[in-house]
């Protein structure tokens, strides 16, 4: 039987747990309130005004169901707009706030120090490699996942 600690599930699964920790304590350290997935939501929404809910969950490879209610959190806390669209009323579009841009903006030091302490450890070119062989190995069972990675159409 091989040991736990060399397959790569479970050391993937242990990084994900120091991962949301140390990302958790930054934004607290930072005085926001903010999980890393409504981050990962609030910097896309970011770069694509009137982004829809459903490239949102594709963007950021969370399913549609999930999506739904962060962005729920996101506009209760007055960092987003949700509104209709125009061109498919079934569809909801998303916008950020001058709240949530200005959040993004007092926050960017702590995420860039919890990306800094997940890799801690590791020399400049360690990092660097780890994090070509995590897209390498991604990007090969992107497929496999429950909500796969969707690039942004092209503008």
């Amino acid at each position: 039987m091989k040991d736990i600690y060399d397959m790569p599930g479970h050391l993937a699964r242990r990084f994900q747990q120091i991962a949301v920790a140390v990302f958790q304590a930054e934004v607290e350290q930072a005085g926001y309130d903010l999980t890393s997935v409504q981050y990962a939501a609030l910097a896309t929404v970011s770069l694509h005004k009137g982004i829809d809910q459903a490239t949102l969950a594709g963007l950021i490879a969370h399913d549609r169901t999930t999506i739904g209610g962060v962005v729920d959190r996101l506009e209760q806390k007055g960092l987003i707009l949700r509104r209709t669209s125009s061109r498919d009323r079934r569809a909801r579009e998303l916008d950020i706030t001058d709240t949530g841009r200005m959040m993004l903006e007092k926050i960017e030091p702590y995420v860039e120090r919890a990306q800094q302490l997940m890799l801690r450890g590791l020399s400049p070119g360690e990092a660097e490699q780890m994090l070509r062989l995590l897209r390498k190995a991604i990007a090969a069972s992107n497929d496999l996942s429950r909500a796969p990675l969707k690039e942004a159409a092209a503008s």
